[in-house]
């Protein structure tokens, strides 16, 4: 059988429905480590493009708008397997040994696909908004992922989602406000 999610585009789009059958029945394999991976680096350069018009507009000096653009795009990252981290030691207290971290790494990465859009967070007024929906999307994707993935109920699925997500969102303010 064909694999219908043979390139980034379709998986990204996919991801984005929150479809709980495509989180299910992802292939876990090499290619789509790298396409969950891409995703992430992806919302990564997203996020600091999206923090890049901040940065201009308050003539931030060149060294330190690529500083700042660096650290923005790789706390993307770090969060990323941060919450994948969190969220794979929880689920194997309810699930021992029910999916191994790097598995949980494709249905996860897929989950940041809303944050490839960041970059719209530079339109005048409506950035903080659309930022917000935008972690709240790839909250919802990741508790859909870790629902199917882990198969737990959705209560718990939210539950281990948010423990790592709050703090996620704590640390990227954080990161921001200080870069």
């Amino acid at each position: 059988m064909r694999d219908r999610h043979s390139n980034l585009w379709s998986l990204l789009r996919e991801a984005l429905t929150l479809d709980p059958n495509f989180y299910e029945h992802i292939p876990i394999n090499a290619k789509n480590r790298r396409f969950a991976q891409i995703v992430v680096v992806l919302a990564a350069i997203s996020y600091s493009l999206g923090s890049a018009a901040i940065f201009l507009i308050n003539r931030v000096p060149l060294p330190l708008l690529i500083l700042r653009l660096l650290g923005s795009g790789i706390a993307v990252v770090i969060g990323y397997y941060f919450w994948t981290l969190t969220i794979w030691k929880i689920g194997d207290w309810f699930k021992p040994n029910h999916v191994t971290y790097r598995a949980l790494m494709i249905p996860l990465g897929l989950a940041y696909a809303p944050q490839a859009l960041n970059f719209l967070t530079l339109i005048p007024l409506l950035g903080q908004p659309i930022e917000r929906v935008l972690a709240v999307w790839s909250l919802l994707a990741a508790i859909v992922a870790v629902r199917q993935g882990l198969d737990i109920s959705p209560g718990w699925a939210i539950a281990i989602c948010l423990i790592g997500w709050i703090p996620l969102q704590m640390t990227i303010g954080l990161v921001r406000a200080i870069v």
